[in-house]
């Protein structure tokens, strides 16, 4: 009689734990995959921006863009456009690098992702380096197999006299 409940509870339970087994390690493949899309698509937005291509950098936000920073405000898609063509007209140099370890991205269910995160800013000024390094986080939006970013949070500025 123990051998039959022990086979039956064995029986009972380990179907169980098989399906409960794979479902435990779908979150964390998925998670590592919408980290790499991210991560990718991160380093893509700020190689246009590194190269300084306005077309490229603004077609990976959504026309109903909203960025906030925390000393310039709110603007939208075509204000960054301008706002980004007069900074690389200014500013020749400018770069960013992603702060190595800072990346975070988390599920946003049925719209997309948030990817939170730390860079570095430089230029050339008066024959120095100008550095800064300001935290973000920006919301991207999927629709169907396309990412874009909706929105920008830019934050850690030292606001200007």
């Amino acid at each position: 009689m123990k051998r039959f409940v022990r086979g039956l509870i064995l029986g009972s339970l380990l179907p169980c734990l098989l399906l409960v087994a794979p479902a435990a390690e779908a979150p964390d493949k998925a998670q590592a995959e919408l980290f790499q899309t991210i991560a990718g698509l991160d380093t893509e937005i700020f190689d246009a921006f590194n190269k300084h291509d306005v077309a490229r950098l603004m077609s990976l936000f959504t026309e109903d863009l909203e960025f906030y920073h925390d000393t310039g405000g709110l603007s939208n898609y075509a204000e960054n456009t301008d706002g980004f063509k007069k900074m690389f007209a200014s500013t020749p140099d400018i770069r960013r690098d992603l702060e190595a370890g800072s990346l975070q991205v988390f599920p946003i269910k049925g719209y997309g992702a948030m990817e939170i995160g730390r860079h570095r800013f430089c230029h050339k000024e008066n024959g120095k380096d100008e550095c800064g390094t300001f935290g973000f986080a920006m919301v991207w939006r999927k629709t169907g197999s396309s990412w874009k970013i909706s929105r920008v949070l830019s934050y850690g500025h030292q606001p200007s006299h």
